[in-house]
């Protein structure tokens, strides 16, 4: 097995076959669409991958090692500066990935939901795939088919406990409306034949010869591709990325918000996946060195706007070295919504004492009530929401250069 540059031979594209179809007849649709939805339907037939060659021109494969550097550069600085970013960081790529499947939510909405206080389900669906993000990470070290079911338990156990556990046990397909593969976009491979090419798929993120940016973005379209869930596939997908840049070692202190540099260009990403499928490795890898160098730029201004806010807090709140003000300052720049409980817990002070802190952050500015009435008070800092809210902002707004 060994990598290659220059040009490439083709990888083998995506086969298909056919597969009979029973409809149940309890079908409700258009007798156009009724009449569409019989017979045999196609099947993607993915390739095994764990020992093809990876054959990539020298132009790009260069380009990944540039992003690869800047990658690990941009993972130590973050990770030399101050701990809240991991938290933040890894926020950000949660909320970036939900956002590719159009799960959108505040900033406000998504630090509520962590708390326990949003009653918006995009937000808790955004935490939950921060869960999926940590257990990527945790797992790192062992990157096995029992890391991705516990990644995507951690993504959907609370929101749909039903699709957790195992891979999928029925056929599944993208676009083509709800009652039958027929007239899908692609159909993924029939599930009988998923657990052979998840075991596939693990032996190629063990592979020591490929480049790790360029193995992640690979692994990644594999992934998409075998489609082993009912659901939850791409922000699990996602989530292995992470876990194999981590494992790979190109990342070891932060999650460096990938996902967000997808954002710049949503139609170029699923356009490389299709790519992919037909057996082209160059348009996956373009868009995940591209996202890698969007994600640092966005990356180091969102660490800019946090170190801003804190100073300004620095010169506006006074107290003793040992007070527990300065804790709870620094727990705020990783959880930027809180109430008296959460900062207790947090900091490790009595209830009273975390309300005395919360009260002076309040008059320094720092803080502000978010909530009505005298129970359940909820107080935000509005600096870090106004900073996540503007990365967000910057990652939909172009692919950079």
């Amino acid at each position: 097995m060994a990598t290659e540059t220059g040009s490439s031979p083709s990888w083998p594209a995506v086969g298909y076959e056919e597969r009979p179809w029973q409809r149940s007849g309890d079908e409700v649709a258009s007798r156009r669409a009724l009449l569409q939805a019989r017979g045999p339907y196609r099947a993607a037939v993915p390739p095994q991958i764990a020992e093809l060659v990876v054959a990539l021109d020298s132009e790009l494969t260069a380009a990944a090692d540039d992003a690869s550097a800047e990658l690990a550069r941009f993972d130590a600085e973050a990770g030399f500066i101050a701990a809240p970013f991991a938290s933040i960081l890894l926020r950000t790529e949660s909320a970036s990935s939900s956002e590719v499947e159009n799960l959108t939510s505040s900033a406000k909405q998504v630090a509520l939901a962590e708390i326990g206080a949003s009653s918006s389900g995009k937000a808790n669906l955004v935490v939950a795939n921060v869960r999926a993000m940590n257990a990527a990470l945790a797992l790192a070290d062992r990157l096995e088919e029992e890391s991705i079911l516990a990644m995507h338990d951690a993504l959907l156990r609370e929101s749909a406990p039903h699709f957790v556990g195992g891979w999928r046990d029925q056929q599944v397909w993208i676009g083509g409306g709800a009652i039958s593969p027929h007239a899908a976009s692609f159909v993924p491979p029939h599930h009988e034949r998923v657990p052979e090419l998840m075991g596939d798929l693990v032996a190629f993120t063990e592979r020591t010869d490929i480049p790790v940016l360029i193995q992640a973005a690979l692994a990644h379209a594999q992934f998409e591709t075998i489609h082993p869930f009912p659901d939850g596939n791409g922000r699990t997908g996602r989530a292995l990325l992470q876990g194999i840049l981590r494992h790979g070692g190109l990342t070891r202190n932060v999650t460096v918000p990938v996902s967000a540099g997808l954002l710049a260009d949503l139609d170029g990403y699923f356009a490389a996946l299709s790519a992919y499928r037909d057996g082209d490795l160059r348009p996956i890898v373009d868009t995940v060195v591209h996202a890698s160098f969007s994600a640092v730029h966005n990356g180091r201004a969102l660490v800019d706007d946090i170190q801003t806010a804190a100073a300004r807090w620095d010169e506006l709140v006074t107290a003793r070295s040992h007070s527990s003000v300065h804790r709870v300052k620094e727990y705020l720049l990783r959880q930027p919504v809180v109430n008296a409980k959460t900062v207790a817990e947090a900091v490790g002070v009595s209830d009273v004492a975390a309300q005395n802190a919360i009260d002076r952050l309040v008059d320094a500015g720092v803080l502000v009530k978010v909530s009505s009435g005298r129970r359940n008070r909820i107080w935000a800092a509005p600096d870090i929401l106004e900073a996540l809210d503007a990365f967000g902002a910057r990652a939909r707004r172009g692919r950079l250069g």
